[in-house]
């Protein structure tokens, strides 16, 4: 069972995760998912393989970078690339190569302001995503949360 102290920090660090989120202006939703969703190895290569296909610069709405996916209400077709009209729905927080190797780790979800005018959520923003693995966010394997060591003291 977690300490009090770890609980502290968990709750201290999701308050300024959600801090920096609306800084930015980007969320209308933000849910840290805890404990984390993590994506094995095949369902994170289907993810993947399916996220590149559908990337925004060739006509999908997914944008696939390595710490975060975002998803648009379009494909871009701004000059050069760029986004233009689209706008962004959502974005999921990720992490490569963690716990192990091969396998993703998902640690937040946003869904923007018009994201959620338009009726996305996070598990919807996380299903649409994980379905291209076969997963969604409710059957999604999640990371073993263990608390922190005990700090280091000398005697």
């Amino acid at each position: 069972m977690p300490t009090h102290e770890y609980t502290e920090d968990l709750a201290e660090q999701e308050a300024l995760e959600l801090l920096a989120a609306a800084a930015c202006d980007e969320a209308a939703v933000t849910e840290v998912i805890r404990p984390a969703a993590v994506l094995p190895e095949l369902a994170a290569q289907s993810i993947l393989t399916v996220l590149g296909a559908r990337d925004v610069r060739v006509g999908g709405c997914w944008e696939a970078e390595p710490t975060c996916w975002r998803r648009y209400d379009r494909p871009w077709n701004g000059p050069g690339g760029t986004p233009g009209t689209a706008e962004l729905i959502g974005s999921l927080q990720i992490a490569y190569g963690s716990p192990t190797k091969y396998e993703i780790t998902v640690f937040r979800a946003t869904v923007t302001s018009l994201g959620a005018m338009r009726n996305w959520t996070v598990s919807l923003l996380c299903d649409e995503a994980f379905g291209f693995g076969g997963l969604t966010l409710a059957s999604c394997p999640r990371a073993d949360l263990k608390p922190p060591p005990a700090p280091f003291r000398l005697r």
